[in-house]
């Protein structure tokens, strides 16, 4: 159980339409069911959403998602994106491995993915870039992109705390961390 109880069944019919809208029908995830019962970090919460078609391909989304969640040691967000995107985002089983257990540089990572993971070490280590890791990710990424690659850090880094601080049970059948 959460440190903080989550709204249980039935919702309010404004937060169930939300939960319909963010879920597509499935469960509402811990997280939400958590943060919706109070209304102003709801709101806030939602506001930082960058799960929209941003100017990332999914793929990449999802590398710096897997990636900032698993620096910040959230298996609970890293499982659910995992389990809900992995697919989509070809992710293959030793990439989603290498976001936990791996570096920048392994293998398995195209150049720009190997930026783009540096990018994202550099930004949860120090919270910035130095000028050759910018100019690294600026060979493969636009500024809109590389704005996103920020705010996606950030935020996830947020989700991460919330995740950990409230010791969020694992959802069901979501992935969990590589041994």
């Amino acid at each position: 159980m959460s440190r903080i109880a989550p709204l249980e069944p039935p919702y309010p019919a404004e937060i169930a339409a939300q939960f319909d809208r963010i879920m597509r029908g499935a469960p509402p995830l811990m997280l939400f069911r958590v943060m919706a019962g109070h209304a102003r970090a709801w709101v806030k919460f939602r506001g930082g959403s960058l799960l929209d078609r941003g100017p990332l391909s999914l793929r990449d989304r999802e590398i710096v998602i897997n990636r900032t969640c698993a620096l910040n040691w959230c298996e609970y967000e890293w499982g659910v994106h995992v389990t809900a995107f992995a697919e989509a985002a070809h992710l293959t089983a030793d990439e989603i491995r290498a976001t936990v257990r791996g570096d920048a540089d392994t293998p398995c990572w195209s150049s720009a993915e190997q930026a783009l993971l540096a990018a994202v070490d550099a930004l949860h280590v120090g919270a910035t870039l130095s000028a050759a890791e910018f100019e690294r990710l600026g060979a493969h990424y636009d500024a809109d992109q590389i704005l996103e690659i920020i705010l996606l850090c950030g935020f996830y880094r947020t989700v991460s705390c919330l995740a950990n601080a409230l010791d969020l049970p694992l959802e069901p059948g979501a992935a969990r961390f590589p041994a």
